[in-house]
């Protein structure tokens, strides 16, 4: 099945390159079938790379979606046209009447900022507000996950003695879990953070549940046992060439970094980066939609409360 995405989005040509079947609206609106609504809140600076990266997991899936965009109103975003965002994102206030099968709020550059220094930080507290009672099921990415941990539970985030960059080892904690049925024991997971959620303040909530971590990078995800929740701390949307990129961004501005560690064939940047994530990233956004949405969410989206 296709997932169905604004006419001219830049990502569509880029993803049917890739053989993902997109079905653009004016195509969509003649199907017969109960399609999933997915807003994405994309609070990434580089909107059109993390809609393909995310379009890409979504589309390959069994299932019809409508994809929804959103931005906030309280801060402009100066690293994509305002064009772009007037053609294919909406703000809150004008999405906030409808309901949702699923949300999924992206991470942002701001970690080490505290949370009311963020300048869109109250418009964020209102849509988290607002999915309680609007969204059926939540998937929340990077400094995403960290600010909704904080706004439910009041769980801090912490710096870390230098960022956490690169590829790591994971394992399943929950092996029972249905989010990650078919996951291996282990499995590698792009990491990029200044930052850390420390598992001894998430394993103190009881409704928190942990269901996957590293050794090296810490904790990857977390479930709400009371909702449908999911706060995943690591960019297992990354592509190929997604942490090449901010390697070569800072060092073009001096910014002192080391070499993402597992990612260049022999440490050496000059090499081409591995791309040894997809499969588990495929398997994670399918088993999101497919348990934690499609096969519970009302078929009434007006039902969610």
């Amino acid at each position: 099945m296709p997932i169905r995405i604004p006419n001219n989005l830049p990502a569509k040509q880029r993803l049917e390159q890739e053989n993902i079947f997109v079905m653009p609206e004016n195509r969509a609106v003649q199907q017969d079938i109960r399609a999933l609504e997915v807003v994405v809140l994309n609070l990434m600076p580089n909107k059109i790379d993390t809609e393909t990266q995310l379009m890409r997991l979504l589309g390959n899936t069994p299932l019809q979606i409508n994809i929804t965009l959103l931005t906030t109103a309280s801060y402009e975003s100066k690293n994509t046209s305002k064009e772009h965002l007037l053609n294919f994102y909406h703000t809150w206030d004008q999405i906030k009447h409808r309901k949702f099968d699923g949300l999924i709020i992206t991470g942002a550059p701001i970690e080490q900022m505290p949370w009311e220094e963020v300048a869109y930080w109250k418009e964020l507290a209102h849509i988290l507000d607002w999915s309680k009672t609007h969204v059926w099921s939540c998937f929340f990415i990077c400094w995403g996950a960290q600010a909704a941990l904080h706004h439910f539970y009041g769980i801090e985030k912490y710096d870390l003695p230098e960022k956490k960059f690169g590829v790591f080892n994971h394992r399943r904690i929950k092996k029972d879990s249905i989010l990650l049925r078919g996951f291996d024991e282990e499995f590698m997971v792009p990491v990029s953070r200044h930052t850390e959620v420390r598992k001894d303040e998430v394993e103190a909530v009881p409704d928190l549940d942990v269901l996957s971590e590293s050794d090296e990078s810490g904790l990857y995800i977390v479930r709400d046992k009371s909702t449908r929740r999911l706060y995943v701390f690591n960019h297992s949307e990354y592509e190929a060439d997604s942490l090449k990129k901010e390697y070569d961004r800072d060092v073009a501005k001096n910014v002192p970094i080391e070499v993402p560690k597992n990612y260049y064939p022999n440490d050496d940047p000059a090499e081409t980066p591995i791309l040894c994530w997809r499969a588990h990233s495929n398997l994670l956004y399918n088993n999101w939609l497919n348990y934690y949405v499609y096969q519970s969410t009302p078929f009434d989206l007006d039902e969610i409360d």
